[in-house]
């Protein structure tokens, strides 16, 4: 089973993730910042990761770089609802820093998980 690391300071976000990920046969970690994130990553094995940008303590690009030093072909997908700027921005910070995909709030939760399965394999089981 694959297993998704969703790192979001919105319980709700971070709820219906895993909710949708868990109906859809991955195995679902959590954290509510980068900290909480990287703790995770280096405790677990994770398969992907998919994190909010703006969050307090370690943001959400500050993680995609942290990462991305840790293990270069890490897949990361970032979200974001916005904050001062639009979304947008964010996210296009975003891929510089290295996410694979961008999605802005609120999920669509079946373009998120077809994005989720072409990156780890049609199958949840790989």
């Amino acid at each position: 089973m694959k297993r998704i690391l969703v790192v979001d300071d919105e319980y709700q976000v971070r709820k219906m993730l895993r909710q949708t990920l868990e109906r859809s046969g991955f195995e679902v970690v959590e954290a509510s910042d980068g900290k909480e994130a990287l703790k995770h990553y280096h405790a677990d094995t994770i398969d992907l990761v998919i994190t909010d940008i703006i969050m307090p303590d370690k943001e959400g690009i500050e993680t995609i770089i942290d990462l991305r030093k840790i293990n270069p072909n890490v897949k990361i997908f970032a979200i974001s609802g916005g904050g001062k700027v639009s979304p947008g921005d964010y996210l296009i910070l975003a891929g510089r820093s290295g996410a694979m995909r961008t999605f802005t709030k609120p999920l669509d939760r079946e373009e998120i998980l077809v994005a989720i399965k072409e990156a780890l394999g049609n199958n949840s089981d790989n």
